[in-house]
């Protein structure tokens, strides 16, 4: 089992920042692969990005890779969303999950970023 504890979510205006954190506790060496993931109000989960243990890294949308940053500290065995240049639409309850097998299958409990226009 992994548990995840994410933190850092609030309210920014509209060409802010604001920075994302989640801890991995547990068995986290069966996760190859660390990520985030969103819900907007009234809309679909939606892939934000990715890290793997070797370091590559994946972004949903190509204004995400622009604007977002992920990156993980092995020793703390946290992962980290560093988001830049926020827009309203990316008002979004925040996602931190953990893959196992290839799934992402275990998650956090959510944190709520609302980007104000």
């Amino acid at each position: 089992q992994v548990q995840l504890a994410e933190s850092g979510g609030g309210l920014v205006q509209a060409g802010g920042s604001l920075g994302l954190s989640c801890a991995a506790s547990g068995r986290t060496s069966s996760s190859i692969a660390m990520g985030w993931f969103r819900r907007a109000p009234g809309k679909e989960r939606e892939f934000v990005a990715s890290i793997r243990r070797n370091g590559g890294t994946t972004y949903g949308t190509d204004s995400m890779k622009g604007r977002f940053t992920i990156s993980f500290d092995n020793a703390k065995n946290t992962v980290y969303l560093q988001m830049n240049s926020l827009k309203p639409e990316d008002t979004a309850v925040y996602y931190c999950a953990a893959s196992e097998n290839n799934t992402w299958r275990y998650w956090g409990q959510g944190t709520q970023v609302t980007v104000s226009s």
